[in-house]
């Protein structure tokens, strides 16, 4: 009979591994993902239009869509293929790069201080007052033409009280920096006409007024003169120095770049095949050369819905204007929620051919265009900042599933919360926003990311000082000090065995600790991305194990510790906080050497200290004092004080008797070190001048006792008169007036007597002391 194999018996699964759910604005609510193929991820990132300088709000968005995109490729496995675009023709861009042009020619044809030049900019303050600042006033406060002096009085006046101010502000949000700009150009017209008074017309004194009123000065060129400019690449150029400077800005902040970058003029013959299609659907009608969506006409559609995201904002025509930009119009609209498809160039703006004459695509058209001819009619995700919400990505959606004749072209829409600095928004068109290149200047790439992942991605990030300076550099030091604590751990392990398994129940309890944290971690990322809880769970864990490290001495479990902090490094590495090679324990840091370091440079500032470390050590050998031993702990600690400090080594004494080595940013040390010191010196100054306060109560007892006890009662140490009669030992026996004192004042007299002989005795002694 032939043996059989027993029968297998599986355990039952104890815990379900979680979900991934995701918050999808479609659905305002976190649902299963699903990718539409396997575990291929289909995603579109609306990416940057290019007129200025990258600022925080860039860094908020694309820093946290990229900790998303490394969650989903590196921690779950998707395969992920990135798309972004680069908006590279737009309403905005046009203006920027029409005013900067107008405004360095029209610079460099000034030669000097004039009536004329003053007069130039005076009658662009003016209609910058009438039209930009006046907008948001009470008629009565506003300025009125060949008024504008006294107006402009009337309206500093006005906006001093707080409340009107504010109510500015309601009408018009950018109510502030137009006014900024009037003080600004009325200030340096002020400056101009002394300067002129005086006979001072320098050209330095011509551009000073130019460059102050620059913002001004711009918009007034531009209304003049914006149908003399005709070269196109006056407009490329300014969009590809933006770009160079916007993907230099996110390689600093550890952004991974896109699988595919697409560009809106590359994609030109493509934008007017798709308008093309989605008027033959339907959906698109012209006018004046410019195509139109009809929404009205797609929202009725059976199969269609308009405004999916956000749909009760269909009729905010503040946030409909914004959408179409500053250089479009309304007229020739059927609806006021339609929005153009391609807009009729006019003089001074780019074109390109098409049906319907020279013109240019409309802003929402290019990345439904671009995703389309990556993706066709299905993504699994489009990604932004939700102030992209409506009008833009719902836009995006109508004519996309308009060309398509899809019913849902977005499978998952995640949109990244808006951004305040000390509680107010950001905003770029406001200039209320600090660059990348600023904000780099004070903090770390690792620093900036950290403030975000510990702060959820799709809700408001309150970006501060305090922070910035508390909560992330606390974070930040307590990894880094522990990295620190295990690297010094292990170089000081030889991995030879004991004899000792050193796995006891302090063990067994951390290894426990290490699989609940991997499965709290798994969790908290599964509810949609939930990073400050992901962030928890390795904080909560690097707490644990230090506890462990500091509690078990020589019985500590090396490979364990190891292994936590190799998980934790890992996780942080995932997320993008990583520095240096992937095989380092932690999470590397900054200082890092990079290849090709001299090797002199780097040696040879440790070998002097070693050296005269050995010097020292080798003279108290030779002269053989009895002071030896002190003398080399002395040396031992000015090693460990004075030498190593600035080179970013610290030693910790150990109860064994064997330090251990840490690499340390040399600022963190001798920071730390001196702090000690001056502890110890405040401590030592506090005992000081205890000592010196003793020192004076012991001065002036034995002052007091200067006196011999026979002259006690005797003037001068007492008033004249006081007493009448003295025994042999000084002791008073009668009153002033001649009666014999009481028992009682006897008694009193008689102690105060013994007293000041027993403060003399000891008076007399110290001074045979000092002899």
């Amino acid at each position: 009979m032939s043996i059989k194999q027993p029968p297998w018996k599986p355990d039952v699964r104890h815990i379900e591994e979680p979900v991934l759910r995701v918050y999808n604005s479609l659905t305002k609510s976190k649902t299963e993902f699903v990718p539409k193929i396997g575990r291929i991820v289909k995603w579109y990132n609306c990416g940057p239009t290019v007129y200025d300088a990258s600022h925080m709000g860039h860094a908020r968005n694309y820093v946290t869509q990229d900790i998303l995109r490394r969650i989903m490729s590196d921690y779950f496995g998707y395969d992920v293929h990135f798309v972004m675009n680069v908006t590279d023709i737009d309403d905005k861009i046009i203006l920027r790069a029409r005013q900067k042009y107008l405004f360095e020619r029209f610079r460099d044809q000034v030669a000097f201080l004039s009536t004329d030049l003053i007069d130039r900019v005076f009658a662009a303050w003016k209609a910058h007052l009438l039209n930009r600042v006046s907008k948001a006033l009470p008629d009565e406060v506003r300025a009125r033409e060949g008024e504008e002096n006294v107006s402009w009085l009337r309206i500093e006046q006005f906006v001093q009280d707080k409340d009107r101010r504010a109510e500015c502000l309601k009408r018009d949000e950018k109510f502030d920096m137009h006014l900024t700009a009037a003080r600004q150009t009325f200030s340096a017209l002020s400056s101009a006409r002394e300067k002129l008074s005086s006979s001072q017309d320098d050209r330095e004194y011509a551009l000073q007024l130019v460059d102050e009123s620059r913002d001004i000065l711009s918009a007034s060129l531009d209304e003049e003169l914006k149908h003399t400019v005709t070269d196109p690449s006056i407009f490329r150029s300014l969009a590809s120095y933006w770009e160079n400077q916007f993907f230099m800005d996110m390689d600093r902040l550890r952004v991974r770049r896109p699988d595919i970058l697409t560009r809106v003029t590359e994609y030109v013959p493509e934008i007017v095949d798709f308008v093309k299609r989605i008027i033959d659907n339907g959906y698109g009608y012209t006018h004046g050369g410019s195509v139109y969506f009809d929404t009205l006409a797609f929202d009725s559609s059976e199969k269609h819905v308009y405004a999916k995201l956000e749909p009760w904002s269909k009729g905010n025509r503040e946030l409909l204007a914004e959408g179409e930009g500053a250089l479009s119009s309304s007229g020739g609209k059927r609806s006021a929620a339609d929005f153009a498809l391609w807009k009729a160039s006019k003089a001074g703006e780019p074109s390109w051919p098409s049906p319907w004459g020279p013109g240019r695509p409309g802003w929402h058209i290019e990345c439904s265009v671009m995703a389309s001819a990556i993706f066709g009619d299905n993504m699994d995700i489009h990604s932004g900042g939700i102030d992209l919400a409506f009008p833009h990505h719902d836009n995006e959606m109508a004519q996309s599933e308009a060309y398509h004749e899809c019913e849902s072209w977005v499978n998952f829409f995640i949109h990244t919360g808006h951004l305040h600095i000390e509680g107010l928004k950001m905003s770029k068109s406001l200039k209320n926003f600090i660059t990348i290149d600023e904000i780099l200047r004070r903090f770390t790439p690792r620093q900036l990311r950290l403030a975000f992942l510990s702060q959820l991605w799709n809700a408001k990030v309150d970006f501060s000082e305090s922070l910035m300076t508390g909560e992330v550099r606390i974070i930040e030091s307590n990894f880094n000090n522990f990295f620190t604590t295990v690297k010094a751990i292990l170089l000081a392990n030889d991995g030879q065995s004991d004899g000792y398994h050193h796995y006891e129940d302090p063990e067994r309890e951390l290894l426990n600790e290490l699989y609940q944290s991997k499965l709290s971690f798994r969790a908290a990322l599964c509810d949609s991305f939930n990073t400050p809880d992901a962030l928890k769970v390795l904080r909560d864990l690097v707490s644990r194990t230090n506890i462990y490290i500091n509690s078990r001495g020589k019985a500590l479990n090396v490979a364990l510790v190891d292994q936590s902090a190799r998980w934790v490094g890992q996780m942080l590495r995932m997320f993008g906080l990583g520095e240096g090679g992937e095989p380092d324990l932690g999470w590397g840091t900054e200082q890092n050497i990079k290849g090709g370091a001299n090797r002199e440079e780097v040696l040879m500032p440790y070998l002097r200290v070693l050296s005269s470390f050995r010097d020292g050590v080798r003279r108290l050998a030779i002269a053989r004092s009895e002071d030896v031993p002190r003398e080399i702990l002395r040396l031992s600690d000015q090693l460990r004080d004075d030498d190593l400090v600035p080179l970013g080594v610290a030693l910790d004494d150990q109860e064994d008797g064997k330090a251990l080595v840490k690499l340390v940013p040399p600022s963190e040390l001798i920071k730390a070190r001196d702090e000690k010191r001056q502890k110890l010196e405040a401590q030592a100054a506090r005992k000081a001048a205890a000592a010196e306060e003793q020192r004076q109560k012991r001065l002036a007892k034995l002052e007091k006792g200067r006196t011999p006890p026979e002259e006690l009662f005797r003037p001068p140490n007492v008033p004249e008169g006081t007493y009448s009669q003295w025994n042999e030992q000084g002791l008073p026996t009668a009153d002033a007036a001649g009666e014999r004192l009481s028992k009682n004042q006897e008694k009193k007299l008689q102690k105060l007597w013994n007293d000041q002989k027993k403060l003399h005795e000891e008076y007399l002694a110290w001074q045979q002391q000092q002899q």
